[in-house]
């Protein structure tokens, strides 16, 4: 029956699946079996029905908004603070709740982050990845409470090292993880990074002169490779472990003293230079961390846990962790770029009488085709992520 008056509605249910246990299309997605069924007893959210099961859930289930009874708007803005570099205490004080409540909003939203990186941030080609780590001050390290050897030798033991790849020409960050300064945890940034990749992506890795690199990179872009026969009679040669012809590896080693940096060396450790130098020369670029680094100057603005001198020192590494994935995906899919903005011709005119619009603002999860709009992060807490990775398109 077609309505006579008023225009028909509309509800996008394409992103929806079914949570219910007992139905055995539960999770799945696209399968145009959830409808709306309006806002029960006059509440916030809308209230969706499975035609499979016949059952009934809200829009939010499954997010960190499912069940608060607090403004869903106090609570993404408390989130959008807390993304933006201010402390939890800081927080509780603007927003005038309790630090525990900020403190439980932080880690029910980095579980929902952590959870649409991995739906979104897959099967990404890139050219070129640079990878770094920086560390993360302890609350005993501070206001000289200690000495400066004795400070980084703490540092070399503790756990609060944060380590960072990115791919310098879209500026998406490709994974963030902390751990110790050790090869165990240089093999697991670096299989984060090959999950986040293309199978069939070998791009250019760029580094600092961390030797431990050197055998994670080759652990996952590697493979056994029999030698030849030099010799008529005798055994015959063991396989060897060996690089993959297509993959790139170069270093920057830094000399510093007396905290000034008085040499810069280049070392191409797989590859040839010719070949490193061919992928630099798309963009006039030379063998440099300088995109990584700045990511980390960014990384030091926005969570408040590694901030230089202040007061909201991080204090465990599972709150660290929660604070970096909140960055992981606001910087990602909410913050446009400066530099990946893009001239649009004819500028578009402004409802007011202000000048038109001559930029659209890119994230970095655009420029490298994750997605085709900028995400508030009202959208990323109200996503609901399916529980396994659903089938690809055809």
């Amino acid at each position: 029956m077609v309505p006579a008056r008023g225009r028909p509605r509309q509800v996008d249910t394409s992103q929806h699946f079914c949570p219910h246990l007992d139905w055995a299309y539960q999770g799945w997605v696209g399968l145009d079996n959830i409808s709306a069924n309006g806002h029960p007893s006059g509440g916030l959210w809308r209230q969706l029905y499975c035609t499979g099961c016949g059952g009934y859930f809200l829009e939010t289930h499954g997010t960190p908004l499912h069940g608060k009874h607090v403004a869903p708007d106090l609570l993404v803005w408390a989130v959008g603070a807390l993304a933006e570099g201010l402390g939890i205490r800081a927080v509780a004080r603007v927003f005038e709740v309790d630090p525990n409540t900020v403190l439980q909003w932080l880690v029910e939203a980095a579980e929902q982050l952590q959870a649409f990186s991995r739906h979104v941030l897959h099967d990404v080609r890139v050219r070129q990845v640079q990878l770094d780590e920086l560390f993360a001050l302890l609350s005993a390290v501070k206001d000289g409470e200690v000495s400066e050897a004795e400070a980084i030798e703490r540092l070399e033991r503790s756990p609060q090292w944060v380590w960072v790849a990115m791919d310098p020409e879209s500026k998406l960050v490709l994974t963030i993880d902390v751990g110790e300064r050790t090869l165990a945890i240089a093999q697991r940034v670096v299989h984060h990074v090959a999950q986040v990749l293309a199978p069939d992506c070998a791009p250019l890795f760029l580094t600092d002169g961390f030797w431990e690199y050197l055998t994670a990179l080759l652990t996952h872009y590697g493979q056994w490779v029999q030698p030849p026969r030099r010799q008529a009679q005798g055994p015959a040669p063991k396989p060897r472990w060996m690089p993959l012809p297509e993959l790139l590896y170069a270093q920057v080693i830094k000399t510093v003293r007396r905290r000034r940096l008085v040499r810069v060396r280049h070392r191409v450790v797989f590859g040839t230079l010719e070949a490193v130098q061919q992928v630099l020369a798309t963009h006039g670029w030379q063998i440099q961390t300088a995109f990584i680094e700045r990511v980390n100057l960014s990384i030091r603005q926005h969570v408040a846990a590694v901030g230089r001198r202040v007061s909201t020192l991080c204090k465990s590494e599972d709150g660290l962790r929660q604070q970096l994935s909140l960055y992981h995906v606001y910087y990602n899919f909410c913050l446009p770029h400066a530099s990946l903005r893009q001239p649009l011709l004819p500028p578009e005119p402004t409802h007011g009488t202000g000048s038109a619009k001559c930029w659209q603002l890119r994230t970095p999860a655009m420029a490298a085709g994750l997605t085709d709009h900028v995400w508030t992060l009202r959208e990323v807490l109200l996503f609901r992520v399916p529980p396994w990775p659903q089938p690809a398109e055809g």
